[in-house]
């Protein structure tokens, strides 16, 4: 039996971030949360706020036998625009910059490989930050699977 293993995601907007991983077969969970910033207990008016460096970010708990890392960190890639700093269509603010959290140099490497072969195929520059993981604090529990309870 293959363990579970993580990946940590920003591209935006947790809500639509964490519908679209969830729909990955191998994927077997998904948390809207808050990572990278310099507070501890981000909440979500203070994240909004831009005082604490925290971006809106989803942790994929995912089975590796069934979808390989370097697959998630693709789907990251075609799911949002990783050329444009701290913004997401309407939402700006480095709350929804585009960034991939590594949780070892394993993910780093990966990460890097598959934004440096993206960059050289579209010939565009990618502007996604490549940053050790540190405390990923879950969000609100309103804002879990917040689409998902929206469509039912």
């Amino acid at each position: 039996m293959d363990e579970n293993k993580k990946a940590i995601f920003a591209a935006g907007c947790f809500w639509g971030v964490e519908d679209k991983f969830s729909k990955i077969p191998g994927v077997t969970d998904v948390k809207s949360g808050y990572i990278g910033g310099t507070t501890d207990d981000p909440t979500y008016e203070s994240v909004c706020s831009g005082t604490t460096e925290h971006a809106e970010a989803v942790e994929v708990i995912y089975k590796e036998d069934a979808v390989s890392y370097e697959k998630l960190v693709d789907f990251f890639f075609q799911i949002h625009n990783p050329s444009t700093k701290d913004r997401q269509g309407f939402d700006v603010g480095s709350q929804y910059r585009s960034a991939i959290f590594y949780i070892d140099e394993e993910q780093k490497e990966i990460a890097t490989n598959v934004k440096n072969k993206i960059e050289k195929e579209k010939g565009i520059k990618i502007v996604t930050e490549i940053t050790k993981a540190k405390t990923f604090y879950d969000a609100e529990e309103y804002h879990q699977d917040y689409i998902q309870k929206r469509n039912t």
